[in-house]
């Protein structure tokens, strides 16, 4: 892959949108279906295309992770599609009630994909099914962290698609770099908010519309009346599924003080619970990356020496690769690295609060993230903590949820991201809302042209009217 070779890509897809700028329902159904296709036909390969770039990741966690929720989505699109693509109708006011009023949603044309490598397909082939139901095409990028998985990628959308509908493009930093610089109709980027600015000050050039997805650090909030072991069972699965390498993962835990040394043992004992040293081996995830896994490491020490009590779970893991087993960080300062920075892996810093509405303070003074947790049965409680934070997504009384629901919206706010898709919200995401006004019989404009008389000087009182 070359910066000409992208080049040559992006034109041929923008010619090929050019003769066919509004797709019928028939094409854009048949494309999703394509995907469909691809998912079920080729599920083994996949996951174990996955596994061998992590070193080792569960089948299962692939399968669950990515491509039920991929099914899901696509089951949804394709249900939903005709309805998405009817004009929408708008109302008038009383001064123009000739004209009728109406939105039609059109493809934008050719959008740009890029991938991070800690969820290879839900991430490269989610945007694609909101992107293709919208009528456009697409370009992805995939990670070079899995060289394996984004050429797999790579062969099975050739295999699927011809490269005017998609095509993949590979390649290191270089390419990325040149990829994010290309004129899109949209980018969407999914990754680290320090790779984000280079990305959205790469697509300013062109003027690039851009969807950011940046992960940050997601808080979970015990709150008083909620059982701690309930709790700890729902957050150690949403922090430990992909070893923690999950952008909505909890990345850290406001608990009451009094009993914040409960829910360290009901974390490491659901912890173990759910990786027995029987099948840890096989169900427990590898951390991607040797500078990934020395960072994390180095935040666990900095903790050590300065005196933070840690507890980590007994499982055994995979031999090759990677690995760091659970580990909860307890009443860590605020000033350390795993406090300031994005966790992404299977440690957990756990903080305590003596007043729920001081910890409802610590998240609003933070930067606002992509995922909030709360955990409540009092509907006071829930109500004070959502009208008192502002996340990206929330799930109440669970973790990871939200981003399943195909109906609701997914998206960051501020360091946490721009903008939303999944579903409906992606399909708009990715159309233009051509707003259209046409006049039936009188064009009201004619009353007031000039040379102005009475008629229009009573136009304009009506108009400005309180």
């Amino acid at each position: 892959m070359t910066i000409d070779t992208l080049q040559t890509m992006l034109k041929r897809q923008r010619e090929a949108f050019d003769d066919d700028i509004y797709p019928s329902f028939a094409i854009r159904r048949d494309r999703l279906d394509r995907i469909g296709r691809l998912l079920k036909e080729n599920q083994t390969a996949l996951c174990e295309v996955v596994s061998r770039d992590f070193g080792h990741r569960s089948h299962h966690e692939t399968t669950q992770l990515e491509i039920a929720p991929l099914m899901g989505a696509l089951r949804h699109a394709r249900s939903h599609l005709r309805r998405w693509m009817k004009p929408e109708r708008r109302g008038r006011s009383i001064e123009f009630l000739q004209l009728s009023n109406w939105v039609q949603y059109q493809p934008l044309g050719v959008v740009g994909i890029m991938v991070p490598w800690n969820y290879p397909l839900l991430l490269a082939l989610g945007p694609l099914i909101d992107i293709l139901a919208a009528g456009n095409r697409a370009m992805i990028k995939p990670s070079e962290l899995l060289p394996e998985s984004s050429a797999l990628i790579a062969r099975l959308i050739g295999d699927y698609f011809k490269p005017e509908e998609v095509a993949v493009a590979e390649g290191g930093v270089e390419i990325a770099a040149a990829f994010s610089a290309l004129p899109f109709d949209h980018l969407i980027f999914t990754g680290s908010t320090a790779v984000g600015r280079k990305v959205m000050a790469s697509a300013a050039a062109h003027l690039t519309p851009l969807t950011l997805e940046l992960g940050g650090k997601s808080p979970a909030i015990v709150a008083p009346d909620y059982p701690v072991g309930e709790a700890a069972r729902d957050i150690a699965f949403g922090k430990l599924m992909n070893a923690g390498q999950t952008c909505i993962a909890p990345d850290y835990v406001l608990v009451e003080r009094g009993k914040l040394e409960a829910f360290a043992a009901a974390f490491i004992a659901q912890a173990e619970a759910f990786y027995p040293r029987q099948a840890a081996q096989k169900h427990y995830s590898n951390l991607v990356g040797e500078r990934a896994y020395r960072r994390l490491l180095s935040g666990v020490e900095e903790c050590r020496a300065r005196g933070v009590k840690l507890v980590t779970a007994d499982i055994a893991m995979s031999a090759k690769g990677l690995n760091i087993a659970p580990t909860l960080v307890v009443d860590p300062p605020a000033d350390c690295l795993l406090m300031e920075e994005e966790i992404f892996g299977p440690v957990l810093p756990l903080v305590p609060y003596d007043d729920f509405d001081a910890a409802l303070k610590f998240i609003r003074v933070r930067p606002r993230p992509l995922a909030l947790y709360i955990f409540t049965h009092n509907g006071v409680t829930e109500r004070k903590a959502l009208l008192n934070t502002v996340s990206g997504n929330v799930t109440v009384n669970g973790t990871l949820l939200h981003i399943a629901q195909n109906d609701l919206p997914f998206g960051g706010i501020g360091p946490s991201g721009i903008g939303a898709y999944h579903g409906h919200e992606g399909f708009k995401r990715f159309s233009h809302a051509r707003g259209i006004a046409k006049v039936r019989i009188l064009n009201p404009a004619r009353l007031a042209m000039p040379p102005y008389g009475r008629v229009a000087e009573f136009l304009a009182r009506f108009m400005i009217r309180g």
